[in-house]
C-alpha cells in the first residue's frame, strides 16, 4: 500500500482535486469528474486507520473530536508540494477520508474561466455580496480570488472566518487575518462578533449556516461593512427565500426590509464538464437595483428570476444566458448545457 506522501505526490502529479480514502476500495482520486483508482487493492479498515492517523500526524491534531462524534474538518500543508482540506468521517465502523487539493498559489480567474466582471463585484464599500452554488461548484475559490483582488487593489483590514483557512493570503496593499473556526476562534458566531470590533472593513464569513450566523451577517453588512458570503442555493431567488425563511414567521417581514438594504449582489455558480474533458464555471449574477430591493421587501421574490432574465443592466445574468453563450464558444456540448439549465425547455428552443 502506499504511504500518505506517495498518494498526495500522485495526486498531485495528476491534477486530481479530490482524494478518497475509503475501506473496502481501492484509494481513488478525482480528476475532472471522472474517479481513477491508485492501485488494485482494496482497502481494509486497519490500513484505512493507519493512512488517517498519518495524516493527523501531519495536521499536529489529535483524533479526539473525529473519534467523539464521528467527522472532523481541519487543514494540513506538505512543503513544497500542497495545501490539503481535509474531510474525515466513520462509515460502517471503520474510518474515512476525503482530502481536497488547495494549492499553495492562490487561484488565477482567468486559468479557471472567472470573469474579471464577477471577482469585481466585491468592489463595494459596504454590504452583502453571496457567493451560491451546490457543494463543490467553487464557490470558495471565487471567494478568494475576490479577497485577492481587494488585497491587491485597496487598503483595507481583511477578516476571513473559515472552516478550515483554504487560501492563504498574504497582506499587500490590505492587511488579511485569517482565523479557523475551532483552532482561533470557537464557533463562527463568536468569531464574527469578534470580528466588529476589530476594525474590519471586509469580512469574508465561509458559510452563513443558521439562524445566529445570518442574522449576525445581516447586521454586520447593516453597520457599514462589506461582508462576502456563501450559501449552499442554486439562483438568487432560492437564496433570499432561504434567508428569510430561517426566521420565524413573525420576524420575517422584518428580515426581508433588513435584506433589502444590505445585500447587494447574489452569484450563483455551477461547475460543466467542458469538451475537452476539464470543468469550467458558469455564472448568475444578480445586481440588487432598486425594483429587486422593492421584490425582496414587498415578498415578491419569485419574480426576480424574470427580472434578471430580461434585464438589459450589464451587471446583470442568467444562468441559462451563461450555459448558452458557453455552448456557443464551443465550450460545452448541448447535452451539457440542458443537464444544467435552469428552464431546460427555453433553452433547447434558443439552442435550436
Amino acid at each position: 500500500m502506499k504511504t500518505l506522501i506517495e498518494i498526495l505526490e500522485t495526486a498531485k502529479q495528476q491534477h486530481a482535486s479530490d482524494i478518497f480514502i475509503v475501506a473496502g476500495q481501492p484509494i481513488t482520486i478525482k480528476v475532472y469528474n471522472q474517479l481513477i483508482t491508485l492501485d488494485e487493492e482494496r482497502m481494509v479498515p486497519h490500513q484505512t486507520h493507519a493512512l488517517i492517523q498519518e495524516i493527523y500526524d501531519f495536521a499536529s491534531r489529535e483524533e479526539d473530536h473525529l473519534q467523539k462524534h464521528g467527522d472532523d474538518d481541519f487543514s494540513f500543508a506538505v512543503p513544497h508540494l500542497s495545501r490539503f482540506r481535509v474531510s474525515t468521517y466513520k462509515q460502517r465502523g471503520s474510518l474515512a477520508a476525503v482530502i481536497r487539493m488547495i494549492s499553495f498559489t492562490l487561484p488565477d480567474p482567468k486559468d479557471l474561466h472567472i470573469p474579471q466582471d464577477i471577482i469585481e463585484l466585491a468592489n463595494i464599500n459596504k454590504g452583502m455580496v453571496l457567493v451560491t452554488g451546490p457543494a463543490g461548484s467553487g464557490k470558495s475559490t471565487t471567494q478568494a480570488c475576490m479577497i485577492d483582488y481587494i488585497n491587491k487593489t485597496e487598503a483595507k483590514h481583511i477578516i476571513t472566518l473559515e472552516d478550515p483557512i483554504e487560501h492563504l493570503h498574504s497582506h499587500n496593499k490590505s492587511i488579511v487575518s485569517q482565523r479557523e473556526i475551532t483552532i482561533d476562534s470557537e464557533s463562527y458566531i463568536s468569531a464574527l462578533r469578534a470580528a466588529l470590533r476589530q476594525a474590519p472593513d471586509v469580512i469574508l464569513l465561509g458559510e452563513m449556516r443558521d439562524y445566529e450566523t445570518i442574522n449576525t451577517a445581516l447586521t454586520a453588512a447593516e453597520t457599514g461593512h462589506t461582508l462576502i458570503s456563501t450559501l449552499h442555493t442554486l439562483g438568487a431567488a432560492t437564496t433570499i427565500d432561504r434567508i428569510i425563511d430561517v426566521f420565524p414567521a413573525e420576524a420575517q417581514h422584518q428580515v426581508a426590509v433588513q435584506l433589502s438594504l444590505v445585500l447587494e449582489t447574489v452569484i450563483s455558480q455551477q461547475l460543466l464538464p467542458t469538451i475537452d474533458g476539464k470543468l469550467m464555471p458558469v455564472f448568475e449574477v444578480m445586481t440588487c437595483t432598486p425594483a429587486i430591493r422593492n421584490m425582496i421587501r414587498d415578498n415578491k421574490v419569485h419574480q426576480i428570476d424574470g427580472m434578471i432574465v430580461s434585464s438589459a443592466d450589464a451587471h446583470m445574468r442568467s444562468m441559462d444566458n451563461s450555459i448558452l453563450d458557453a455552448y456557443k464558444q464551443g465550450l460545452i456540448t448541448k447535452e451539457t448545457a440542458l443537464m444544467y439549465a435552469t428552464n431546460p425547455d427555453l433553452l433547447k428552443r434558443k439552442l435550436r
